[in-house]
């Protein structure tokens, strides 16, 4: 391991709706370099996210064929490693985000779309990272992660109350 992890940052655009992959990348590589500064994660040297921006039509289909959700999603992660597997490789995996459910929510949620799509990589990285929220402790600890890494960007807690 090296004493600065870093995370490569690889950004397939599917859709015109995102406009130029350049635009993106300022934000996925902080969010990355967050993930990658925390303590209790294991960041391979030479780690690589693959990040996919599409749309509703495309994150449906995935949604359909790997969780069995025939419905659009805001994010999806794709982890590399075997679920059992203790550390990632240096292939961390894919994260996927859909345009169209993540402006709907920004708006529902009264946020910007900037804050909502970081909320949505910190939380499909984590995925890649073996965090998950299927039980009420799991969720617990993934979202209170989350708050805090995202409070290191200046977001504010998405989980909380208004």
């Amino acid at each position: 391991m090296t004493a600065t992890p870093a995370i490569a940052v690889d950004i397939a655009v599917e859709v015109e709706a995102w406009g130029d992959e350049a635009r993106w990348r300022p934000l996925a590589e902080k969010v990355a370099a967050a993930i990658a500064q925390r303590p209790e994660l294991i960041v391979p040297d030479d780690a690589e996210l693959s990040l996919v921006l599409t749309d509703d039509a495309r994150i449906r289909v995935l949604n359909r064929d790997w969780r069995d959700k025939d419905k659009p999603t805001n994010v999806l992660s794709f982890p590399a490693a075997d679920a059992d597997a203790e550390d990632p490789g240096p292939l961390l995996g894919d994260v996927v985000v859909a345009h169209e459910t993540t402006t709907r929510e920004a708006a529902e949620e009264g946020k910007t779309f900037e804050d909502h799509f970081t909320h949505l990589l910190v939380h499909g990285l984590l995925h890649l990272f073996g965090f998950d929220h299927e039980s009420d402790e799991e969720a617990e600890e993934m979202e209170a992660l989350e708050t805090e890494i995202l409070a290191g960007l200046g977001i504010a807690d998405p989980y909380a109350e208004d």
